[in-house]
C-alpha cells in the first residue's frame, strides 16, 4: 500500500508521499497539496541552516548532539502520524477493496452529491480496467518491466517524462547553489566565513519563502507556465552570477548575492512543486509506485554529479561553471514547452486519456476530456471490467445525467 514502509526519510518523502498525495487528493486542489508538502521540507532546510549556524557558537558536545535530536522528534512525529493516514483509493480499487475505496472516496467529497462519488469510482475502475487491458497485450508483464515497455498506454514514455523532469531539475543547478552556497559566497563572491554563513541562512530562508506563492497559483495558473517561468528567472540569474563572479570584489559580490536570490526564487516557484507533481501525475496507475521511484533514484544521480562536479569546477573553470547552468536552463524551455502535457484541473484518469490515443497532446478542454471518460466507462462495461455489471451500468447512466 501507498501508507507503509516509510521508514526512511528520502525514500518516505520522495517516492510514496508525492503519489500519495497524488492519488488522494481532488484534481482541483491537488497540486496545492503536494507543493504544500514540498514547502514544508524546503522550510526543513532552512531551519537546518539556522540550527547550524546558531550551533556553531556552541563550545561543547552540543553543538552536534542537540541538530541530532532535533531530526529525531521530527521523524517519531511523522512515524505517528503514519497509522492514522487512509490508503488511496486507486490503490484499494486495483486490489478489489471496492468498500473500503468508497469509503474513502466519500470522505473525500464529503460535501458533494454522491453521484460524484460513484461517477470517479467508475471511472478509476474504467482507467485500471484498460490499464490492465494494455498489460495483457504486453504479455502481463510485472509492473517493473511494464515501465519499460510503451504499448497503448505508452508506460516507458510517460515514466520517462517524469525522469526527465527530475534530471532536469537537478541541471538548473539548484544543488549547486544549495549545497555550496557558503563556498560559493567565499570563492566566487569574496565573503569571510562567517558572512558567508550568516548569508547562506539567509538565502535557505528566502528560498523557503519563494515557495508559499506556487501553492496558491499551480491550480490556478497551471504546471507549464510556473516551469517554463522559472527556467527563464534562473537562467538570468546564472548569466548575471557568471558575469559578477568574473571578478571578485565587493560590488560585483553585491549583484552576485542578489543573482544568488534571484536564482532561488524562480526555483521555488516553479521547480520545486512541477517535477516531482508531475513525475506521479503522468504515471498510470499500475506503475505509479515504480515510475516515481525511478524518478526519485534519477534525481539523486544527477544530485550526486552536481555535487560531486561544482567544486573542481569552480576552481578550474571558475565563473565559466554559472554559463554552464545557464545554457542548461535555456535548453530546458523548449523540452517543457513541446513535450510535457498541462495537468492542472484533472483527474489522475483524464491525464490518462492525454497519453492513450494516437498522438500525446498536451491539453484539452474539460467537455473533451469527460466525452472521452464516458466511452472509456462504456466501452469497460462492454467487456464486463466494471464490476456489478447490470447495477454499475445503472450508475453510469445517472451520472451521465
Amino acid at each position: 500500500g501507498r501508507t507503509h514502509h516509510h521508514w526512511h526519510r528520502k525514500r518516505y518523502h520522495h517516492v510514496h508521499i508525492p503519489v500519495w498525495h497524488a492519488e488522494l487528493c481532488r484534481a482541483e486542489s491537488r497540486g496545492k497539496f503536494v507543493t504544500t508538502e514540498l514547502s514544508t521540507n524546503v522550510g526543513g532546510v532552512a531551519v537546518a541552516y539556522w540550527v547550524d549556524y546558531g550551533m556553531s557558537y556552541v563550545d561543547s558536545g552540543a553543538q552536534w548532539r542537540f541538530p541530532i535530536a532535533l531530526q529525531v522528534f521530527f521523524a517519531l512525529s511523522t512515524i505517528i502520524i503514519i497509522f492514522f493516514l487512509p490508503e488511496t483509493p486507486r490503490w484499494l480499487l486495483s486490489h478489489d477493496r471496492d468498500a473500503e475505496a468508497e469509503e474513502v472516496l466519500s470522505r473525500i467529497h464529503s460535501h458533494e452529491d454522491q453521484t460524484i462519488v460513484e461517477r470517479e469510482r467508475l471511472e478509476i475502475i474504467a482507467a485500471i480496467a484498460q490499464e490492465r487491458e494494455a498489460q495483457d497485450q504486453l504479455g502481463q508483464k510485472g509492473a517493473v518491466a511494464t515501465i519499460f515497455t510503451n504499448g497503448e498506454q505508452r508506460f516507458f514514455y510517460r515514466t520517462m517524462l517524469g525522469v526527465g523532469a527530475m534530471i532536469m531539475q537537478q541541471l538548473t543547478g539548484i544543488n549547486l547553489i544549495t549545497y555550496y552556497a557558503p563556498y560559493i559566497f567565499i570563492k566566487s563572491v569574496g565573503f569571510s566565513q562567517k558572512l558567508s554563513a550568516l548569508m547562506s541562512g539567509f538565502l535557505s530562508l528566502a528560498y523557503w519563502l519563494s515557495t508559499l506563492p506556487p501553492i496558491f497559483m499551480i491550480d490556478r495558473v497551471g504546471r507549464r507556465p510556473l516551469l517554463l517561468t522559472g527556467l527563464i528567472g534562473m537562467a538570468c540569474g546564472m548569466f548575471v552570477l557568471a558575469g559578477t563572479t568574473s571578478v571578485v570584489s565587493f560590488a560585483p559580490g553585491i549583484v552576485a548575492t542578489v543573482a544568488l536570490f534571484v536564482y532561488d526564487f524562480f526555483f521555488g516557484i516553479g521547480w520545486i512543486p512541477g517535477p516531482w507533481l508531475l513525475a506521479s501525475e503522468y504515471a498510470p496507475l499500475t506503475t505509479r509506485s515504480q515510475s516515481a521511484a525511478l524518478a526519485t533514484s534519477a534525481t539523486w544521480i544527477f544530485t550526486f554529479l552536481v555535487a560531486e562536479i561544482t567544486p573542481p569546477a569552480i576552481s578550474h573553470i571558475g565563473s565559466r561553471t554559472y554559463v554552464i547552468f545557464g545554457v542548461f536552463n535555456v535548453v530546458f524551455i523548449p523540452i517543457v514547452y513541446f513535450f510535457y502535457p498541462e495537468t492542472k484541473g484533472k483527474t489522475l484518469e483524464q491525464i490518462d486519456l492525454l497519453f492513450s490515443g494516437p498522438k500525446v497532446l498536451l491539453d484539452l478542454s474539460q467537455a473533451e476530456l469527460l466525452a472521452l471518460q464516458s466511452a472509456q466507462i462504456d466501452s469497460a462495461m462492454e467487456h464486463g471490467a466494471a464490476k456489478g455489471g447490470k447495477s454499475d451500468a445503472a450508475h453510469i447512466e445517472d451520472v451521465k445525467e
